[in-house]
């Protein structure tokens, strides 16, 4: 690789917004890999600026740090993701969303039996305590979600 194809930190840490901590961190996760110059000094690709604006957009989308990290081992040093990979990645976000959207939807159509005490031993409680199964161990609030 040629010396004006890598970036020292600073310059990485500029170009993403990121703090040059941050990209030690994600450099000790393996989401990134310095070359090191004769002096000890990391020396990092162009490309792992693609790379850690895709973890950063991961994680707004909710992705966790282990997720980001499966996604891009798959994938060779030093390669951003490209399209397909995105695809691939989307389609399980999307997924993931789905069941989200389906839970919240749940909730709020069963939002009007419940009155809100926060009891949750009702005799009937279409959200949190069907058939009174909390009621057992005795009055009060039993279950947080």
């Amino acid at each position: 690789m040629k010396a004006n194809d890598l970036l020292s930190i600073g310059d990485l840490a500029r170009r993403t917004g990121l703090s040059v901590s941050a990209i030690r961190f994600y450099e000790e996760k393996g989401l990134v890999e310095a070359h090191r110059t004769a002096g000890n000094q990391r020396r990092f690709p162009r490309s792992d600026i693609r790379r850690l604006s895709f973890v950063l957009i991961a994680q707004r989308l909710g992705l966790t740090l282990a997720e980001i990290e499966e996604a891009l081992s798959g994938l060779p040093q030093g390669r951003t993701p490209n399209s397909a990979d995105w695809k691939r990645i989307s389609g399980e976000v999307r997924t993931r969303i789905d069941a989200q959207i389906a839970a919240l939807e749940k909730v709020r159509n069963n939002l009007d039996g419940c009155i809100g005490c926060g009891c949750l031993s009702l005799k009937k409680c279409a959200l949190y305590n069907a058939d009174d199964e909390a009621g057992a161990d005795g009055a009060g609030p039993r279950v947080l979600r």
